[in-house]
């Protein structure tokens, strides 16, 4: 089974950008379809973005529509999240989980079989 491990979060002012990582070990990472989750304090976990095993097809929140961006380097079995025009809402921690099986509901937590242990991400108003 695949680990994963997030990094690039940080403290960022509103309107500024940061770049998430994952890295994946285990399995060929092409099999694994990816996506970003996000927790803010006191709030569930929820849906940001997603990408299918080749990276063909990306899926996205209403949220983040137009300022994030997901991709993947399956030679170097990473996943990625451009973050532009940062906002205080988009405060919290961020995880990147990983899918194996046949039937994929990108938006749903149940879906994915791996996760990451979470980044965290600040942005100041």
């Amino acid at each position: 089974q695949a680990q994963l491990v997030e990094s690039g979060g940080g403290l960022v002012q509103t309107g500024g950008s940061l770049r998430l990582s994952c890295v994946a070990s285990g399995r060929t990472f092409t099999t694994y379809d990816m996506a970003w989750f996000r927790q803010a304090p006191g709030k569930e976990r929820e849906f940001v973005a997603a990408i299918n095993g080749n990276g063909c097809n990306t899926y996205y929140a209403d949220s983040v529509k137009g300022r994030f961006a997901i991709s993947r380097d399956n030679a170097k079995k990473m996943l990625y999240l451009q973050m532009n025009s940062l906002k205080p809402e988009d405060t919290a921690e961020y995880y990147c989980a990983a899918h194996s099986g046949t039937i994929w509901n990108f938006r749903l937590i149940r879906s994915y079989d791996v996760w990451g242990q979470g980044t965290q991400v600040t942005v100041s108003s």
